[in-house]
């Protein structure tokens, strides 16, 4: 009898123990799935810039600015009539060797010889808040520039939709730049970024949804960009 117990009582558990397993791995697929769905529909609206200093001196990152200043100002221009992600990649493209002069100028005209590394593709970003809107971690289009060993601090804004002066100015996003990323983005992705890394927000299933994209663009969890 107590053999049949001890049986049972075995067979019980390791049926509990499959049915966790099983039911744990459901969660985390589908919970893949969903941020593989935003993360894709995010990356897709945006096109980012990335500048790379040489180094974390304090010559290299004011450098890094410089640099930074003046392919902004090249860029805008450029794309000040562009009306969508795959226009400003196209003009990207077609002035990359542009940037690379630019780049290079920058750094001669302040003494340096540093080497430039002029590329456009798809990239690593942490979160990052742009005023009002943040873009939690993940792989994103983008123009990246490298400056020297590129082993200094970071510089990145989103080029579109145009947040590159949020952070410098009012710390609110423009109204037009907004009124691209609802067209889209379904209403639950934009309150992801609208709202989703606002501690100020009282919306905590938002909150949850913004920090597991976080998580598993962070870790790279199964996510991919279509």
């Amino acid at each position: 009898m107590k053999k049949i117990f001890n049986f049972l009582t075995s067979s019980t558990l390791k049926h509990i123990i499959l049915l966790i397993f099983l039911f744990t791995c459901y969660i985390f697929l589908s919970a893949s799935h969903y941020v593989n769905g935003v993360s894709s529909d995010l990356a897709n609206s945006v096109f980012r810039l990335h500048v790379i200093a040489n180094s974390d001196s304090e010559e290299d990152q004011n450098l890094k600015y410089k640099v930074r200043d003046r392919l902004l100002e090249t860029m805008n221009q450029l794309s000040k009539d562009a009306h969508s992600k795959e226009e400003v990649i196209h003009i990207a493209q077609e002035h990359q060797s542009e940037f690379q002069k630019i780049a290079e100028k920058v750094v001669q005209e302040n003494g340096f010889s540093y080497d430039i590394s002029v590329k456009i593709g798809n990239f690593y970003f942490p979160t990052k808040d742009y005023g009002d809107i943040s873009l939690p971690a993940g792989e994103y289009d983008a123009l990246r520039i490298e400056i020297g060993n590129a082993s200094g601090k970071n510089w990145w804004c989103v080029m579109f939709p145009p947040l590159c002066f949020v952070d410098i100015s009012t710390g609110i996003v423009p109204s037009e730049s907004k009124e691209y990323m609802k067209e889209n983005l379904n209403e639950e992705e934009f309150s992801i970024v609208s709202t989703g890394n606002n501690s100020n927000s009282n919306d905590s299933t938002i909150k949850f949804k913004f920090k597991l994209l976080e998580f598993f663009g962070e870790h790279n969890v199964l996510t991919a960009k279509e």
